[in-house]
C-alpha cells in the first residue's frame, strides 16, 4: 500500500525554492515541541496542497506532516493554519476522525511563516468519485462512511469542545458570499461577466433559515477524506483551512458538487451522467435525505441556490490560486491549469442561479 500522503497530495518533490526553510532550525523545535520526537528529519514537499504548503517529515521513527503559511503577500483572512490547527485539535480531543495535532508555532523565526503540526495517517483517497477501483459493495459502503461522518461532524457541540468562537451563527451565507466577492474582486485577472451577476444577485437570494448553525468543514470532498487501506470507512478528514460555524447545507452541497459539478472542468471528474445504480452510489436526493435523517435537519426546498453558491465559491478560491500563481507562489505545479476552470465554473454557477431564480 502507497502512503496515504502520496495518494492525498501526489508524489512528493524536492522542497522548492519558494518555499525552502532551515531544516535545522525545525529539527530543534521539534524536539522541544512533540513528544517522542528523534531525529534526523528528512524534509520532502508534496506536490499538491494548492493553498498552504504541505510537507512529509521523515524520521527514523515517525512519519509526520507539516502545513504552512505560504510566504508573499496573502489575501485577508486566507492560509489560516492556525485555524487548522485549532479545529483538529479540538475534534480529536472527542474522537472524531482527524489526524492527532502535534505542535503549532506563530514564530516566523522557525521556517519563515506560522506552520503546524500532525501525525501521518496511513489510508487511500479517491479523487475520482467514481471509485473505479472499487467494486459495487466498496464504493457504496465508502460512500455511506462518507455521509456519515458529515453527519457526525454536523452534529458536534462545537461550543462544548472549546470553539464557541469559531465563527459567528447566523447569517452564514450572507458572510460568505461577501468574502468570497471580496476576494475575487481582489484576485481578479481577468473580467467573467457570470461572477459579476452572481456577486450582483447572491446576496438577495440567500434562502430563510440561515440562522441553523453547526460545525463545517468547509471542503468536505472526497480528495480530504482518508479510507483506511483495506476497509471501506473514513479515517480522517483533511485539510481544515476553511472551517467554520455556519449553515450545514453549506458543506453538504458542496460535497454533493460530486453530482453536479459539469463535466471536464475537474481532474477528479464527475457523477453526472454516470450509472449510479450500477456503481452502488445512491442519486443526490436519497444520499441528502441519508444524511438529513442523520444529522437531523430539514433540506430547504431551493437546493439550487445551494449549488449555485458554492460553485461561485470554488470559482472565486481558484481565481485566487491564479493571482499566487502571478506572483511566483503557488504551491502546485497544476496552478495554471487550475487557473483555467475559473470560466466554466462561474458559468456553471450562472446556471444553477437561473434554475434557482436568476433573471
Amino acid at each position: 500500500m502507497a502512503d496515504a500522503a502520496k495518494k492525498y497530495l501526489g508524489e512528493t518533490v524536492e522542497v522548492k525554492e519558494a518555499h525552502k526553510f532551515d531544516v535545522r532550525r525545525l529539527d530543534e523545535f521539534l524536539a522541544g515541541a512533540v513528544a517522542g520526537y528523534r531525529g534526523p528529519l528528512t524534509v520532502r514537499q508534496f506536490e499538491g496542497g494548492q493553498s498552504n504548503p504541505t510537507y512529509l517529515l521523515t524520521t527514523p521513527d515517525r512519519k509526520y506532516v507539516l502545513r504552512r503559511k505560504p510566504p508573499g503577500v496573502l489575501l485577508k483572512s486566507a492560509h489560516a493554519v492556525d485555524r487548522e490547527f485549532r479545529v483538529i485539535a479540538a475534534l480529536g480531543g472527542v474522537g472524531f476522525p482527524v489526524p492527532e495535532a502535534l505542535a503549532f508555532s506563530a514564530d516566523d523565526q522557525v521556517i519563515g511563516t506560522m506552520f503546524y503540526v500532525m501525525s501521518h495517517v496511513d489510508g487511500r483517497v479517491f479523487k475520482d468519485s467514481s471509485m473505479p477501483d472499487l467494486d459495487r459493495d466498496q464504493r457504496a459502503a465508502v460512500f455511506d462512511s462518507a455521509n456519515r461522518t458529515l453527519a457526525a461532524l454536523h452534529t458536534v457541540d462545537y461550543t462544548a469542545i472549546g470553539l464557541g468562537d469559531f465563527g459567528r451563527p447566523g447569517n452564514y451565507f450572507a458572510r460568505q458570499i461577501a468574502r468570497w466577492s471580496q476576494q475575487y474582486d481582489a484576485s481578479r485577472t481577468e473580467d467573467i461577466p457570470e461572477m459579476d451577476r452572481l456577486i450582483a444577485w447572491l446576496p438577495g437570494a440567500v434562502p430563510e433559515g440561515d440562522a441553523t448553525a453547526c460545525l463545517l468543514h468547509g471542503d468536505f470532498s472526497f480528495h480530504n477524506l482518508l479510507v483506511h487501506p483495506t476497509e471501506p470507512r473514513v479515517v480522517a478528514v483533511l485539510d481544515w483551512e476553511l472551517s467554520t460555524v455556519g449553515h450545514p447545507l453549506g458543506d453538504l452541497m458542496y460535497h454533493m458538487m460530486e453530482w453536479y459539478r459539469p463535466e471536464g472542468i475537474d481532474v477528479r471528474g464527475t457523477l453526472k451522467n454516470k450509472d449510479l445504480a450500477a456503481l452502488g452510489i445512491p442519486d443526490a436526493d436519497r444520499y441528502a435525505a441519508l444524511y438529513a435523517r442523520r444529522a437531523g435537519i430539514r433540506l430547504d426546498g431551493n437546493l439550487a441556490f445551494y449549488r449555485a453558491y458554492n460553485l461561485f465559491r470554488v470559482a472565486a478560491i481558484l481565481q485566487g490560486v491564479a493571482a499566487r500563481l502571478r506572483q511566483g507562489i503557488a504551491a502546485s505545479a497544476d496552478a495554471a491549469e487550475l487557473a483555467l476552470r475559473v470560466r466554466p465554473i462561474a458559468v456553471a454557477a450562472w446556471a444553477e442561479a437561473r434554475e434557482a431564480g436568476a433573471i
